[in-house]
């Protein structure tokens, strides 16, 4: 059974502790996707001059080089050296996905989705080998019928994880509506359809209206 950890993790050891030891102001939060060897890394907090300095002084960082950036925070492709332990690595090699992870105060905390329980507890224990303590700050499981209760229908909520997965809800988006259908194997406006059957379901869930109040009242004429 699927199931998501919320993990915090210590910067010692990830390469992050020497930017927060120099920047102690430092927050840091991953870009889903970004085309290099490396990592791609929003920083912020300090100014962009004393991030860069950061960057340069520490003997963790190998190369780091600016991609972006977005009023007061600066995207950086980051490549830390090969004896750094690779978090976001690790994860993949137990076969987890990253969902989120953001970085303050000299530490990780990332989402994390994976097949089993069993998973958390290997990366868990891969972590604690190479001297890094995490803690599981949140642990639960997806359960096959959680997306009924949402009112949700299968097909629905899978296109709204393959949505999630993509980076369709990033600001920007990652994926364009058309990507995403192709990836999904269904025409542009069947998934326009379905995404906005899931949002309408979602909210009536959510904010627990009834079904009969989602229907806008008429207009009174002047």
């Amino acid at each position: 059974m699927t199931s998501i950890a919320d993990l915090e993790i210590p910067g010692d050891g990830t390469g992050l502790a020497e930017l927060f030891e120099a920047v102690p102001s430092l927050t840091c939060e991953m870009e889903r996707v970004i085309a290099s060897s490396g990592h791609g890394l929003w920083l912020s907090g300090p100014s962009r001059a004393e991030i860069e300095e950061a960057l340069s002084d520490a003997s963790a960082v190998e190369e780091y080089s600016l991609i972006s950036s977005d009023e007061d925070r600066w995207l950086f492709d980051i490549e830390f050296d090969p004896e750094t332990v690779d978090v976001f690595e690790l994860v993949l090699e137990e076969g987890g996905t990253v969902l989120s992870a953001s970085a303050s105060d000299g530490s990780w905390l990332l989402s994390v989705r994976v097949l089993d329980r069993e998973d958390v507890s290997s990366l868990y224990d891969e972590l604690m080998d190479r001297d890094i303590t995490p803690t599981i700050v949140r642990l639960f499981d997806v359960a096959d019928e959680s997306h009924s209760q949402c009112g949700l229908t299968q097909r629905q909520y899978e296109t709204l994880v393959a949505a999630i997965d993509h980076g369709y809800f990033e600001i920007p988006r990652e994926v364009s509506m058309q990507e995403l259908s192709e990836e999904l194997g269904i025409s542009h406006q069947a998934l326009s359809e379905r995404l906005r059957r899931a949002y309408r379901a979602l909210v009536t869930s959510e904010l627990n209206v009834a079904e009969e109040e989602t229907t806008a009242p008429p207009v009174p004429s002047d």
